[in-house]
C-alpha cells in the first residue's frame, strides 16, 4: 500500500525489552518499520520511557523519526528534543516525597534513585544504583544522608535492592494509607513512585492532543508492568511475546519476541493488515 497516509497515527513505544531486543540492541526489523511507518506512510512514532532526557536520547536519536515529543520519566515528563525543552513536567508531591524518608528509615539498606527534570540524586548508592547510571554514563550526585538531598521537582523515585527487600518496601508502603503517589513494580528489584494520576499512557495521550490524532488511531507497545497504564490508555494495545500474562490479558495484539521484532510486528500489522482486521 505504497502511498498510504497514515498521518492520523501515533504509535508509541517502550524501550527495554520492547524496542530493544534482550541484549540492548535495536532489531533490524525495527528499524525498519519504523522507517517505513514515519517516512513513507507519514506516520507518528515515538517512545516513552522510566528513563530520563539524557538517557533516552541514546535510543530516540538512533530512529529515524520526524521529532515527535517523547515519554520521559514513566510519564511525568515530556519532552521535545527537537526544541530541547520539556513541554510538560509532573513533579511528585510533597506529601508523597516524605513516604522516601519513611521507606528509608525503614530500610536503611535500600538504595534509592531520585530522578528530576534535570538531573538524578542517588542515596546509599552500592550496587543498583552505580549500575543504574554508569550504564549511560548519566550525570548525578550521590548523597549519604537523605536530609542532604534537594526536595525540588522530583520527577520518578526508585526504591532499589534485591528482590526480598523491594517486597518488602512494597508491602511497607502498601500499608501507608493516603499514599497520593503513583506506584508500579518495573522488575523483580525495582518499585517506582510517580506524582498520583501519572503514567506513560497520560503522557501518550497529551502528544495525541498535540497532533491531533483521534483515540482510535492510538497505539503503544510494552513489555512489563510499568507500561500496564499505557496499555490500558490507548486504543490499540500490544506487548511483546515474553511479556507477562497480565499483560497479555489487556492487549488487542501480542506481537513476537522482542529479540525477533516485536516493534516492526506491530507496525506492519497497522500498516499491512489492522484497516482488514477492523
Amino acid at each position: 500500500m505504497a502511498g498510504k497516509d497514515m498521518s492520523d497515527w501515533l504509535v508509541v513505544s517502550d524501550i527495554d525489552g520492547t524496542l530493544n531486543n534482550k541484549l540492548r540492541l535495536l532489531p533490524k526489523r525495527n528499524y525498519e518499520a519504523i522507517n517505513r511507518f514515519v517516512n513513507e506512510y507519514n506516520g507518528n512514532f515515538t517512545l516513552a520511557s522510566g528513563r530520563n532526557v539524557q538517557s533516552l536520547r541514546i535510543h530516540y536519536d538512533k530512529l529515524p523519526i520526524k521529532g515527535t515529543p517523547a515519554v520521559v520519566l514513566n510519564g511525568a515528563g515530556l519532552y521535545d528534543y527537537s526544541i530541547e525543552k520539556m513541554i510538560r513536567f509532573s513533579p511528585i508531591n510533597p506529601s508523597a516525597v516524605d513516604i522516601v524518608r519513611k521507606v528509608y528509615e525503614r530500610f536503611p539498606s535500600v538504595e534509592i534513585e531520585i530522578l528530576t527534570d534535570k538531573t538524578i540524586y542517588t542515596l546509599n548508592s552500592k550496587i543498583f544504583c552505580p549500575v543504574m547510571v554508569r550504564a549511560d554514563r548519566l550525570n548525578h550526585t550521590d548523597y549519604k544522608r537523605y536530609a542532604q538531598i534537594p526536595k525540588e521537582n522530583w520527577g520518578k523515585v526508585i526504591f532499589l535492592g534485591p528482590p526480598s527487600l523491594i517486597t518488602a518496601v512494597r508491602k511497607f508502603i502498601d500499608s501507608i494509607p493516603d499514599k497520593k503517589a503513583n506506584f508500579m513494580s518495573s522488575s523483580i528489584s525495582s518499585f517506582e513512585m510517580l506524582e498520583e494520576g501519572v503514567h506513560k499512557g497520560v503522557g501518550a495521550m497529551e502528544i495525541a492532543k498535540i497532533y491531533g490524532i483521534e483515540h482510535k488511531h492510538t497505539a503503544a507497545i510494552g513489555d512489563y508492568f510499568n507500561d500496564y497504564d499505557m496499555l490500558k490508555t490507548v486504543y490499540l494495545s500490544a506487548c511483546c511475546g515474553q511479556a507477562p500474562k497480565e499483560l497479555k490479558a489487556i492487549c488487542k495484539y501480542h506481537a513476537c519476541h522482542c529479540n525477533k521484532g516485536a516493534v516492526g510486528d506491530l507496525l506492519e500489522y497497522i500498516m499491512d493488515k489492522y484497516e482488514e482486521d477492523k
